[in-house]
């Protein structure tokens, strides 16, 4: 498990084991490890600014929670359906996902409709919610795609970039593939540095991160304008990273993280601009945000989803008559005085 990764145009190498640790004989993957770590940070940075945007923190740990189970399970059946015939020979494998072998955007999807199902149910605005989303998957895109980097896996192809990288885990897969006849491999030098994908990813999802956060965070005009410039971002860098590497789900001869890409960066960007121009024109009347609103502002400070408390019950007790005068004593007659003596 453990091999060598080296950046000659850096004259930097790294011996890399799989394994970051164990427990009783249990063995942690640095790749499921990092993308956890990546989960963490992600939910914290929405539970932090969750009130920022109209939303409640403690409702949106439901949201969060289902949102991460649907992802998981959305992001290995993506890729099992594009790759079945790694897994149809052992169905068991389709469970172990230690090994690598997550799509983001099978998990992008159900993640976000899970998430969407339990926003309703716990009575969570979804488009605020959807904004802090955006931040939180470009947080998790970007540390763990490093997993990545650990199983030497997702790197393109040759390059004379001073950021190429090679190992001998690189010359074994680009030469098992260019043995067994793929035409796009045929030109490929598996001894020759090749693009590490997973580097150019990883920097371009965190550089998204900190424009929503230093900048587009504090400048939304309305809800869901995070998300939708996410989604273009993502879209545009996915669209060229993924036409360099040689490790692609494939449709016949479409990438389909590819073709994806450039269907999520058209669909976002014509919606951005679109929208920006209407907010332009009709100003606050048009899709205000919600934390501007009473109910928002409420839920900010924390009494929007208070019970009001049950009204007092007065039992009617009737009127207690007033008691009725007592009438004065008259005084004790005298005791007629007896016989005098004679």
């Amino acid at each position: 498990m453990v091999t060598t990764v080296s950046f000659p145009g850096l004259g930097l190498e790294f011996e890399l084991n799989r394994v970051a640790f164990s427990i009783g004989g249990f063995n942690v993957y640095w790749y499921g490890l990092l993308i956890g770590i990546g989960f963490m940070l992600a939910g914290t940075y929405a539970l932090l600014n969750a009130r920022k945007v109209g939303v409640d923190s403690d409702r949106l740990i439901d949201v969060v929670m289902v949102g991460l189970v649907c992802g998981v399970i959305g992001a290995r059946l993506y890729y099992v359906i594009f790759d079945w015939e790694t897994f149809q020979g052992d169905l068991s494998k389709i469970f172990d996902i230690r090994q690598g072998g997550l799509a983001i955007y099978g998990g992008i999807l159900a993640g976000m409709a899970g998430g969407i199902i339990m926003a309703k149910i716990r009575k969570v605005r979804v488009r605020p919610a959807m904004d802090l989303a955006a931040a939180g998957f470009l947080i998790g895109q970007g540390i763990g795609r490093w997993g990545n980097f650990v199983n030497v896996e997702a790197f393109g192809s040759n390059t004379n970039s001073i950021l190429g990288m090679t190992g001998p885990k690189v010359v074994g897969y680009l030469t098992q593939v260019k043995n067994s006849g793929v035409a796009w491999a045929q030109n490929i030098d598996p001894h020759m540095p090749v693009h590490p994908t997973f580097l150019y990813e990883s920097v371009w999802c965190l550089t998204g991160f900190l424009i929503i956060a230093l900048w587009l965070m504090r400048r939304r005009k309305y809800d869901g304008q995070v998300f939708l410039f996410y989604t273009a971002w993502y879209g545009l860098g996915r669209f060229f990273i993924e036409g360099l590497r040689t490790d692609s789900l494939m449709w016949g001869p479409v990438r389909v993280s590819q073709a994806l890409a450039l269907v999520a960066f058209v669909t976002a960007t014509a919606l951005l601009i679109w929208l920006g121009q209407k907010k332009k024109k009709l100003g606050e009347d048009f899709l205000p945000l919600y934390i501007n609103t009473p109910e928002g502002q409420a839920v900010a400070a924390g009494t929007f989803y208070q019970k009001a408390p049950a009204p007092e019950i007065h039992t009617e007790q009737p009127a207690e008559q007033p008691e009725k005068p007592s009438e004065p004593k008259q005084p004790a007659a005298a005791p007629e005085e007896e016989n005098r003596a004679e």
